[in-house]
């Protein structure tokens, strides 16, 4: 690894402990039941994980629930909440083991990625034609996609000596429906819940598991093999098997 690349993960990794630090501090949980609640859909949802063809990455289909927590929660909870999501969905398969700058990084890009959305859905919020939760939610969902892949996209840049524009294009390209498909699908359980009670998120866990098997299966067609000669991997959500991070 380069020394460019491993200040650039230091870099990552202080911005992630400052910005779980400052959650943390300010602690603030109205509801138990429901941050709970998210905690553990998110938690399970981290999991479900697709291999993409031709690389070593893989993506989760935690995004709508943390996109979810970041419009019906508090700073803190939502950080949390993306710290043990981006761990859980690190977390190696039978005969693997746990790479721990690996693991900092994943979960700091998320945490920085979370606090972010976070901090443009409340800004946004104080602006009367912006105050639509639905607009809210993807406004947040375009700084959430900024700030999630532009770190992994530098990281491969550096250590694979490819450019950053190139990376980061062909990355966008690879997950911009991902990231839509999870920002309308937030923006609608959020919104319901207006009408219907908090627990309406939880029913958005089936739709991603049925999302999850048809990722998984589209995946393993033929057609998708294409994907393959794409010269990254991409990690939606805070998942970065290949991310040019190595112990």
């Amino acid at each position: 690894m380069t020394l460019r690349a491993k200040l650039f993960i230091g870099a990552m990794a202080a911005a992630g402990v400052v910005a779980l630090a400052v959650g943390l501090l300010q602690w603030e949980c109205t509801d138990p039941v429901r941050f709970l609640s998210l905690l553990i859909i998110a938690l399970i949802a981290s999991r479900l994980k697709v291999k993409l063809p031709g690389t070593n990455g893989n993506m989760s289909v935690n995004l709508p629930f943390i996109l979810i927590a970041l419009a019906m929660l508090s700073l803190s909870e939502t950080v949390l909440i993306a710290a043990a999501s981006a761990f859980i969905q690190g977390l190696p398969t039978r005969g693997n083991s746990l790479k721990p700058v690996q693991a900092l990084f994943n979960v700091s890009a998320l945490v920085v990625a979370t606090a972010t959305a976070h901090l443009v859905y409340t800004r946004a919020a104080l602006i009367p034609l912006l105050a639509a939760r639905s607009v809210l939610i993807a406004l947040a969902g375009v700084a959430f996609l900024v700030t999630d892949t532009l770190p992994v996209a530098t990281v491969i840049s550096l250590t694979e000596n490819f450019t950053l524009v190139k990376v980061w294009r062909d990355m966008l390209e690879l997950t911009f429906s991902y990231f839509a498909l999870s920002a309308g699908i937030a923006a609608i359980a959020a919104t319901a819940t207006h009408y219907v009670g908090w627990q309406t998120p939880l029913l958005v866990l089936p739709v991603m598991i049925a999302s999850y098997v048809s990722y998984k299966r589209y995946f393993r067609l033929p057609a998708a093999a294409a994907i393959g000669n794409l010269q990254f991997a991409t990690l939606p959500a805070g998942a970065r098997e290949k991310a040019g991070v190595h112990d």
